[in-house]
């Protein structure tokens, strides 16, 4: 009875008061560095989903945004020993570690696992005269007054992208401009009103937009087409690119080695689960699931690629 009861206040998301001690047993809280909707928001919430209905109780997403994913990485760092928070994460914060000062780096806290990769998705609004990605290749090579924007700092996952599209076309990506907006949540206005005429940008946040019409897509940045996303592939069009963004989960520095072992097998219950395989399949995710040596030895190989991308002179 004592663990139907468990379950059954875990799955709420809330902490569990114990029948026989009295004493409540903390819950997790996930810290998504961005804003709220954005893109962590949005996986840090599909993770307290899935894993409320295994009965592993979240009791909040704490959303803390700031440079990038940078404020957020130090309060995960400044807890030290905390056995119950979270830090949801990808290649936005490796790369806002390569262009903002901060106190902190991912060896100062414990990786957990990568769980995700997403596609970028190149948009324009449904009434731009850009077709095709033919007709964005040959106007980006012609006209310097091309206005980008994306969700993230130069440094991240949109930025990176529009850089790397742009070299693999044959155009300096310094010859146009790139907009920085906090998230999709900003950058969908700008979209729309003409403020930038086209958007790199992670495929979740738009998938109802896409389905709508309200906005085009003109190729997706993954090796195979994206379901809902009615687009064709870079290599589909003849451009040799494909980028991933992708998600995963960090602790806090300090954590027992058996703590670290049962967050692991969590995140891998999570990502074998019915309630995940939805979750992914309704935002555009491919499951990656990277943990321990295979994870850390990741961000060092997704550092080095934000380093090159930046200064490829380096």
């Amino acid at each position: 009875m004592l663990t139907a009861l468990t379950l059954a206040l875990s799955a709420c998301g809330g902490s569990v008061t114990s029948m026989v001690t009295g004493a409540t047993q903390p819950g997790l809280r996930i810290i998504a560095p961005s804003v709220a909707g954005g893109g962590y928001d949005l996986t840090a919430r599909s993770v307290s989903r899935a894993w409320a209905a295994q009965g592993v109780a979240v009791d909040d997403v704490l959303v803390l945004p700031g440079s990038g994913g940078v404020v957020g990485l130090g309060r995960l760092a400044a807890e030290r020993g905390n056995e119950h928070l979270l830090l949801m994460m990808g290649l936005g914060l490796v790369g806002a570690l390569a262009t903002i000062p901060s106190e902190y780096t991912l060896d100062d806290v414990t990786p957990i696992a990568r769980l995700v990769t997403e596609p970028e998705v190149v948009l324009v609004p449904a009434a731009s005269p850009l077709r095709t990605l033919d007709d964005l290749v040959a106007r980006w090579r012609a006209d310097d007054d091309l206005r980008f924007g994306g969700g993230s700092a130069t440094g991240g996952p949109d930025g990176l992208f529009r850089t790397r599209l742009a070299r693999a076309i044959g155009v300096d990506p310094d010859a146009t401009g790139y907009r920085v907006f906090d998230g999709g949540g900003e950058l969908l206005p700008a979209l729309l009103t003409g403020e930038v005429d086209v958007a790199t940008t992670g495929v979740s946040e738009y998938l109802d937009q896409l389905a709508s019409g309200t906005v085009r897509a003109l190729a997706v940045s993954s090796d195979d087409a994206v379901a809902g996303v009615d687009a064709p592939t870079l290599r589909e069009e003849g451009v040799d690119l494909v980028f991933d963004n992708w998600r995963g989960l960090m602790a806090p520095p300090g954590l027992p080695p058996d703590r670290v072992r049962t967050l692991i097998r969590q995140v891998g219950e999570l990502v074998a689960s019915d309630d995940w395989a939805r979750l992914t399949e309704r935002n555009g995710w491919q499951n990656a699931l990277l943990t321990g040596d295979d994870f850390r030895a990741f961000l060092r190989d997704q550092a080095d690629m934000v380093a090159a991308t930046l200064d490829p002179a380096a």
